[in-house]
């Protein structure tokens, strides 16, 4: 066990300025069949998860592909309706708003897509496509449209008079740069980055990573960053939660995390994230058998089928968790795993 867990605290620490705040998130997908299309069974996405972001912080949210980060993503900034749980925005309970209220709070919180091709509207000049929202808000009307269109795409690096130009005429990290600056047009305090950067080349990635730094230092933004890509997640995150099947397994400052991870399965993601360095070899950890099914999820901790250090109490008793103070920095660093409670380890 790492000397970080000789710190192992159960209470709680309470948030510094929170603007996002999501407690015990559940989404279940309804699967039907039979001649009448009765439920049948349901996908459980995502199970119990509670994270905080703080105004201003870049929280990273990685995991494997189907793990239902993209679908907590969407459900903060209520694109879908969660299960069970809450979300609240700056203290606001979003599954409370009506429909004109929710509109209202929509201008605070933005998301930038995975495929900006996809996101443009191919008939649709980038200019429309970054206006449309400033003239759905009433934010601007006219001329003062094109002027802030102009200034926002100048604002990302590329020149105001592209606005008159169509989706297919730019490259795709320029796309990017659109739906961006699509993004800010309505001045957002928390921008949701759904694998950003994954359709682009590295050399790309890194400019794109490089301006959303720049706006936040700017503009003061919020970033929830869901991302498969460790390298990318290290490069921009303040904060970084782990997501296995649904459940969260551990959210630590982005230091701790690489220095000193707890979960097994955060050791085996990091064994398996490839180094820039030919003389360090690769040893990644073996897991063993298949990702289990979010149909039918294992009792207990839902890892236990995989993980190579999983003993009795990891088959049938669901993890609370457990707060450890940080290695390399004093923020809290929680994980949920039988290995640090008292009450189940092992002698």
């Amino acid at each position: 066990m790492s000397s970080a867990a000789s710190a192992l605290v159960t209470a709680d620490v309470a948030p510094s300025a929170a603007l996002v705040e999501v407690s015990g998130l559940r989404k279940y997908f309804p699967v039907t069949g039979g001649l009448f299309g009765r439920v049948v069974n349901q996908v459980r996405a995502v199970e119990d998860v509670t994270f905080t972001i703080r105004r201003g912080e870049t929280l990273g949210l990685v995991g494997e592909s189907g793990c239902g980060k993209t679908t907590v993503g969407r459900m903060v900034l209520r694109l879908l309706e969660p299960t069970a749980g809450s979300v609240r925005f700056a203290g606001r309970d979003l599954s409370t708003l009506g429909r004109s209220e929710l509109r209202q709070m929509r201008r605070r919180m933005q998301l930038v897509f995975q495929d900006p091709y996809s996101s443009l509207n191919p008939r649709r000049t980038v200019g429309d496509a970054i206006g449309e929202p400033l003239f759905v808000h009433g934010l601007a009307k006219g001329a003062e449209i094109d002027r802030k269109v102009s200034q926002l795409l100048e604002r990302v690096g590329l020149p105001g008079s592209y606005r008159s130009r169509y989706p297919h005429e730019f490259s795709g990290g320029q796309r990017q740069r659109v739906c961006i600056a699509r993004a800010l047009s309505l001045e957002p305090e928390l921008i949701v980055c759904d694998e950003a950067v994954s359709a682009l080349d590295i050399s790309i990635q890194a400019q794109i990573l490089n301006l959303l730094g720049d706006l936040q230092d700017e503009l003061g933004l919020t970033y929830l960053f869901v991302s498969h890509n460790l390298n990318v997640v290290r490069h921009v995150a303040d904060r970084i939660a782990v997501m296995y099947l649904g459940k969260l397994v551990e959210v630590a400052a982005a230091g701790d995390l690489f220095s000193a991870p707890l979960h097994p399965y955060t050791r085996a993601l990091l064994s398996a994230n490839p180094v820039p360095d030919p003389d360090v070899p690769l040893r990644p950890v073996a897991l063993q058998g298949e990702l289990p099914s979010p149909l039918d999820p294992p009792s207990g901790c839902r890892f236990h089928t995989r993980c190579p250090e999983a003993f009795e109490p990891c088959r049938n008793v669901v993890p609370e968790a457990r707060l450890v103070r940080g290695a390399s920095t004093d923020q809290e660093h929680r994980v949920w795993c039988h290995l640090y409670d008292d009450a189940q380890k092992p002698a």
